[in-house]
């Protein structure tokens, strides 16, 4: 072999040598950097991916005597919104902590984006497999806040255009900071922003639904699955619909003024649960006060103008005083923080009053007659409540749009029915219904298009269930 061949040769071959020695270090160097500052893309435990317990194999998902939650998540959102949104992992005695969450839509499309307010200990992520965003947490946010718990706050940008529902699905890690991740514990949450109320099966619209007093049973048309019938209650019970066990679904639940218990049905496994907390003379007022994504059970107290609710976050028993004898409970997220707010409306002098419960300042408006039955809800679709109100002697509707104060009349309805609004499209807005109880019929304007339907389902005598919380 000639000399200058020869000498070309080993060059070459030097070459390949370290440029594989290189390609080596460096796909090592970028794994190790992945893995040192979050998880990978794909492991929040969103439909179709894995979750944590990939990497640490020690316990069963959700095995732990912890918790995981998704907090500030309201129940509907406007264009482009920008939510605070925080993730808690809770484990008592866990060193270190970790996270990854990514938004959804039903079609498993990735849906909005995620912005790191706190770039030193969370980072966004996109996968180039299928374009999810993710949010984590990066080395430098692993340590406790306090002992045995750990959060972080970040913004969800919502898409330019509405995409329907939106899920948040996120996995998290109670480590015990030994370097192995056998003995470290994994949980998960969801949550769902969009949602509709009385959706017993999950598909973000509201359902048919009515409770027999006469039988103590529950009739449910869902729009998803077909019917379905619980006998659940007595004569006297005052239904109290909620998501208690936070799977996304209604729960049949009642609440007995006579002994002040709570009886409902997990929808996510079927348990039954009994919970002493009121007394003769409350009103039912379940809902979600502390952005858990559980509905809280709660009561107002006319006689004094007190709410007491537990926290289903924490357990914790709080109670408020807000309102009078005389006023009409409606509580709803009027501040769009994804908490419910304290608010009642005074017929004396047509004036809502309400407590938000991002700064805790209080609010008053003036919307409405004494004799109109308030329907607050979210008309349109910004995951704040608007002021509306239904008045039977002419058998209209007044709604104030919270996101740009426009004031609408809808003549819907007669003396004598009852106003039942929900998102029975799934549109992520109320729609304008009624349940004429004389003869068992609902009729409903579709928002997302205008279209009216109507349909036969209960009997007279039967209460409605989406009119559960009307006062």
């Amino acid at each position: 072999m000639p000399r200058n061949f020869r000498l070309l040769h080993y060059v070459k071959l030097s070459i390949i040598v370290l440029a594989s020695i290189f390609a080596v270090y460096a796909f090592s160097y970028e794994k190790t950097k992945a893995r040192s500052i979050g998880p990978d893309p794909g492991f929040a435990n969103a439909p179709g991916e894995g979750n944590c317990t990939a990497c640490h194999t020690g316990f069963p998902l959700d095995s732990g005597p912890g918790s995981m939650s998704i907090l500030g998540v309201p129940d509907n959102y406007s264009p482009n919104q920008a939510v605070p949104i925080t993730v808690k992992v809770k484990h008592n005695g866990a060193l270190n902590f970790g996270f990854q969450l990514t938004a959804l839509d039903d079609m498993g499309n990735p849906a909005g984006t995620f912005i790191a307010t706190d770039t030193v200990q969370t980072q966004v992520i996109i996968s180039q497999l299928d374009g999810r965003h993710y949010v984590e947490q990066k080395f430098e946010g692993i340590t406790p806040d306090s002992p045995g718990q750990k959060q972080w706050t970040f913004t969800w940008q919502a898409p330019a255009t509405r995409v329907g529902r939106v899920s948040f699905y996120a996995a998290g890690n109670g480590g015990d900071g030994n370097g192995n991740p056998s003995g470290d514990y994994i949980y998960s949450a969801s949550a769902r922003i969009g949602s509709a109320p009385a959706d017993f099966d999950n598909d973000g619209r509201t359902d048919l639904s009515v409770f027999r007093p006469s039988n103590g049973t529950w009739y449910i048309l869902r729009s998803m699955l077909g019917f379905t019938a619980y006998n659940f209650g007595s004569s006297g019970d005052t239904p109290a619909p909620g998501d208690f066990d936070g799977d996304n679904k209604t729960d049949v639940a009642v609440f007995r003024p006579s002994s002040g218990y709570w009886y409902y049905l997990q929808s996510s496994d079927g348990a039954f649960r009994a919970v002493q907390f009121g007394a003769s003379g409350d009103q039912p007022v379940a809902a979600d006060y502390d952005g858990d994504g559980k509905s809280d059970i709660a009561v107002f107290r006319p006689s004094n103008g007190t709410w007491y609710y537990l926290r289903s976050l924490d357990g914790a028993f709080r109670f408020t005083q807000f309102g009078s004898s005389e006023d009409k409970v409606v509580p709803q997220d009027y501040d769009g923080d994804g908490k419910t707010d304290f608010a009642v409306f005074r017929p004396s002098n047509s004036t809502w009053y309400y407590l938000q419960s991002t700064d805790n300042a209080f609010r008053f408006t003036q919307f409405g007659l004494g004799t109109d039955t308030p329907v607050v809800s979210d008309y349109d679709g910004d995951g704040k409540a608007d002021f509306a109100v239904f008045r039977a002697s002419t058998g209209t509707w007044y709604i104030l749009h919270s996101s740009n104060n426009n004031f609408v009349a809808q003549q819907f309805g007669a003396a004598g029915d009852r106003p039942a609004p929900g998102n029975y499209d799934g549109d992520g807005k109320t729609d304008i219904g009624i349940f004429r109880p004389t003869d068992g019929n609902w009729y409903i304007i579709n928002s997302s298009n205008g279209a009216f339907q109507g349909q036969q389902f209960g009997a007279n005598g039967d209460a409605a269930i989406p009119a559960a919380y009307v006062p």
